[in-house]
């Protein structure tokens, strides 16, 4: 999702798949130094009003699809980058494919677990055979999602051998 003019373009990760039929964005409100708010989150979460329509601009990217066939799928992220992966993810469940692992780290479970229930629900539905979570703030020490992949380098290598499709989403820098 684009939102901006040419000069001032945002994206955002759409949570939601068209099924759906409603629009899901994860946004998290930046807060610049001086405490001026981002221009598409604080757009988003504090000018738009409710129930304001909005002009918006959706740039398709091809390679961030789930595979036409059912291999299995690894789905890796931290932050606000759930929200692109629980749409793949809930691609990947329409289809009827649980061959899904979803590697994911947020700084508090309490605060930013989001959509938490979902997934813990389709963990137990076995739409995803595993689920590692990592909440840095939780605990000392801090533990991120580059811990859980060190710790489950074994699977990982077993799921790549059996040909897992991997996917990636979140802070590029923390990434």
């Amino acid at each position: 999702l684009r939102i901006g003019d040419a000069g001032e373009i945002r994206e955002y990760s759409i949570a939601s798949v068209p099924d759906e039929k409603v629009l899901r964005l994860l946004v998290r409100r930046h807060q610049g130094p001086d405490g001026t708010p981002g221009l598409g989150s604080g757009w988003l979460c504090s000018d738009l009003p409710v129930g304001q329509e909005a002009k918006i601009r959706v740039r398709p990217n091809p390679l961030f699809h789930v595979p036409e066939d059912d291999r299995p799928t690894v789905f890796i992220g931290n932050g606000t980058g759930i929200a692109g992966l629980r749409s793949l993810l809930q691609e990947q469940i329409n289809r009827r494919r649980f061959d899904n692992w979803l590697i994911f780290g947020e700084r508090s479970r309490d605060t930013d677990f989001h959509w938490g229930e979902l997934l813990e629900s389709w963990r137990q539905a076995g739409y995803l055979q595993r689920m590692d979570l990592a909440f840095s703030r939780d605990q000392s020490p801090k533990r991120y999602v580059h811990h859980l992949l060190r710790e489950s380098a074994d699977a990982v290598a077993t799921w790549a051998a059996r040909g897992a499709v991997f996917y990636v989403c979140g802070s590029k820098d923390g990434m």
